[in-house]
């Protein structure tokens, strides 16, 4: 029996609601525990207690230092995020002026009419600009979180790694619950609002609806350039100074550029990655949606099977909500080995438990029997009819929750420094960086290899079952433990500001080697996140190719590998990953090296600061970081947002659709290969700090040669794995949604042909 549509319509929205409910709660749970007047208090059932480790004499200034040194941070993330913002304001007004203008000037052909056109353009409009303020609050949100949580975790690992650990995973989970149900509801509201304009015009809806993923995308670009830059120019300047010259601890209160760095692991890895996943969520969902339409299910108004993509969605909300029980109370990481597995376990018990849930969907929500359009093979016609059945979807839902954990466990593998490959990169650096860097490179080289058979199998299996709605919804299926995995991403960055925290405050080796476990736990994790966000990156943008090649009317017959023009955007598309990633790299080291300059300058100038009598000039640091980012982010951004749209108008449909295959292709192994390569350099040093096993503190630990070798190792993944790997994703995702929004409009340029070809005679 068919699901009914109130069922439907009730069950979306009520899940979202339970995961923005739950992520309050979680939230109150961290709020127990309150830095007031210098004081660490607990609140328990009512009533406030010192802790125990407070009656000693000294730790109320711990406490007010570490409450000192959030504020710090926190300010210094709040006036960054609103300086980025107020520019990404200006950005949306453009982009909405653009989009209304170019798709309500669309010449009407068929049963379209003017007022189809204007209509498409202005509920576009709106649907980016929802997209886009959706985006921004939850990066926000994500940062106020972390800013939140971070000197609380540093003081609750006084107590032990448990309270420390629970912490930090529940301010991710807050940020993770959040996110994935403002992004569901928003859309769902968007949704529901839309059709009482369209009535029964589905296609149009879905069409209009895709300009939210735009909108997603498009403030995550940004938000990940900028945010990667601010953090890598204040990170690197900060190692290149402290670390190597200067040879003081990391996160040392006497480097000037330590509270631009903690600054900047929120704007980066929990804006940026917040707005990168919301975006992923939105495109996928988007492409399904519009891949639907075109099929049995939209042209009998099937509202429940139309809905299939936010039903995935909705109970992976639910699904998620029980699995974070397991960490947060029945089994939290109570001693440092333990850390990395319950992270691990996280992704599996929910992949094992989203598996059936999937199934149920499929079989309740779809039809037992439903028809899809795929490119025909013959040159006599554009689409062939396909025959799904509705247990098929689950087959694809679950070939992307599975492939996204299988990429996930290799990332753990590849990053974490429990393994060979990590501790063989660490191994390395006794003979000095260059060995250090040639073994990391060649690391993040291999790493590729699983997830581009996974994400190949992935896209088989959804192409033959249903087409391309089958790829769009193995995108769904790795994206639908998305709150799970946003809190085990979130996790990493709070972890790494309580060690910075902790170092800065003076609570003692004892408490830094938690942290450190917590963060070098948190390292790995941020890569699997990582992982996750580039997988379901070339899911999606398969997919929305998918919609964009049905949309723009182009034939198989017409796209062919061998058309000049095709070949020619297929070298193109290409070759776009590599331009980005030099100019994103380059941001970084002019601002790495200003930040350099300027930490060099205090300690050369200010009187004390080495001797830790002077404080340092921190707001400077945070200025340059600042403006980096602002400016330098400009450019890059042009390049993705641009390339689309001259290539599509001036070189028609055809061109760009090589463009859209080139950039996904070369752009997911550039991304997986830097973002592992980051990962693991970064946590072989770590292995060498923390000198846990005969093997680490065989390479010398902090301050030798090896250990200096390794921060060079790691200052050079710095912009690999958190400024250009993670960009990379949003790059062809952001591509192709955006070719989707304006593929009527690129049509409309001498019918797909493109302006210049038209000019000169070269239509074919």
């Amino acid at each position: 029996m068919a699901m009914p549509d109130s069922v439907v319509a009730s069950l979306i929205p009520a899940a979202a609601i339970i995961g923005i409910l739950f992520a309050i709660v979680l939230w109150k749970r961290v709020s127990a525990i309150q830095l007031t007047g210098g004081r660490l208090i607990s609140s328990q059932n009512g009533r406030e207690y010192l802790l125990e480790e407070q009656q000693g004499g000294g730790e109320e200034e711990v406490v007010a230092k570490a409450a000192d040194i959030q504020k710090s941070i926190s300010e210094g993330a709040s006036s960054f995020l609103a300086t980025e913002y107020y520019y990404l304001g200006i950005f949306m007004v453009i982009m909405a002026v653009v989009i209304s203008s170019l798709l309500s000037i669309v010449t009407p052909e068929g049963d379209r009419t003017r007022k189809d056109e204007i209509r498409n353009g202005i509920f576009s409009t709106v649907a980016f600009l929802l997209g886009g303020a959706t985006s921004i609050l939850s990066g926000y949100l994500g940062m106020q979180i972390a800013t939140y949580a971070n000197a609380r975790t540093a003081v609750e690992a006084r107590k032990g790694i448990a309270p420390a650990f629970m912490c930090a995973f529940r301010s991710g989970a807050v940020m993770g619950f959040l996110l994935s149900g403002f992004g569901l509801l928003n859309l769902f509201l968007a949704i529901t609002i839309f059709a009482k304009f369209y009535g029964d015009d589905w296609r149009g809806l879905f069409e209009a609806i895709t300009g939210y993923g735009l909108g997603g995308s498009s403030i995550a670009l940004f938000g990940r350039v900028g945010g990667g830059i601010y953090t890598k120019a204040a990170d690197v300047g900060a190692d290149l100074v402290g670390k190597v010259e200067k040879d003081i601890p990391e996160d040392d209160p006497r480097n000037p550029a330590v509270i631009a760095d903690n600054v900047g692991d929120n704007v980066g890895d929990i804006a940026g990655m917040g707005a990168d996943l919301f975006g992923s969520f939105a495109e996928s969902t988007c492409a399904a949606l519009v891949i639907s339409a075109v099929s049995s299910l939209g042209e009998s108004h099937d509202y429940a099977g139309m809905m299939f993509p936010l039903l995935v969605s909705a109970t992976g909300i639910i699904v998620c909500l029980f699995t974070t029980f397991i960490a947060t109370d029945l089994y939290p990481a109570k001693v440092i080995s333990e850390i990395e597995h319950t992270l691990k376990m996280q992704l599996i018990i929910s992949t094992l438990l989203m598996t059936p849930v999937a199934l149920g969907v499929a079989v309740w929500a779809l039809p037992s029997t439903f028809e899809m359009s795929v490119p025909s093979s013959s040159p006599d016609k554009a689409f062939d009819t396909k025959t799904v059945k509705n247990w098929y979807m689950f087959v694809c839902i679950s070939a992307g929750l599975w492939g996204g954990l299988l990429v996930g466990l290799q990332t753990e593998y590849f990053t974490s420094n429990r393994y060979k490959p990590v501790q063989d990169v660490a191994d390395a650096c006794r003979t000095g960086p260059a060995t250090d860097i040639i073994f990391g490179l060649a690391l993040g080289y291999k790493s590729c290899i699983i997830p581009t058979i996974v994400i190949g199998v992935a896209i088989y299996v959804g192409n033959t079952l249903a087409g391309m709605y089958g790829i769009a919804c193995c995108a769904l299926g790795m994206l639908s433990t998305l709150a799970t995995g946003l809190a085990i991403d979130a996790y990493g960055p709070i972890s790494d500001n309580a060690g910075g925290i902790a170092e800065m405050a003076g609570m003692g080796e004892d408490i830094r080697e938690r942290t450190d476990a917590l963060d070098a736990a948190g390292n790995t994790t941020a890569a699997i996140g990582k992982g996750f966000a580039i997988g379901s990156a070339a899911l999606v943008s398969l997919a929305l190719f998918g919609a964009y090649v049905t949309r723009a009317r182009i034939t198989m017959i017409h796209s062919s590998i061998l058309d000049p023009r095709v070949f020619a955007g297929l070298l193109l598309g290409a070759m776009l990953p590599y331009w980005f990633s030099a100019m994103t790299m380059k941001s970084v080291g002019k601002a790495a090296l200003a930040m350099v300059h300027e930490v060099r300058r205090q300690f050369n100038t200010i009187a004390g600061l080495m001797e830790g009598t002077t404080r340092p000039d921190y707001k400077k640091c945070v200025a340059i970081s600042t403006q980096a980012a602002i400016s330098e982010m400009i450019a890059p951004g042009a390049l993705v947002m641009l390339t689309p749209v001259i290539v599509g108008a001036l070189f028609g449909t055809q061109c760009l659709a090589g463009v859209l295959a080139g950039s996904l292709v070369s752009g997911v192994q550039l991304a997986v290969s830097m973002s592992n390569t980051g990962g693991a350099w970064d946590n072989a040093k770590k292995y060498i700090e923390a000198g846990a096993t005969e093997h680490a503190r065989d390479l010398g630990g902090k301050g030798s040669d090896c250990h200096k070798a390794a921060v060079i190792g790691d200052t050079v993944g710095d912009p690999l794995k958190d400024t250009s790997g993670p960009s990379l994703n949003i790059l062809i995702k952001l591509m192709a949604v955006e070719s989707l929004v304006f593929a009527p409009f690129f049509y409309n340029c001498a019918h797909g042909q493109g302006l210049i070809f038209d000019f000169f005679g070269w239509t074919q």
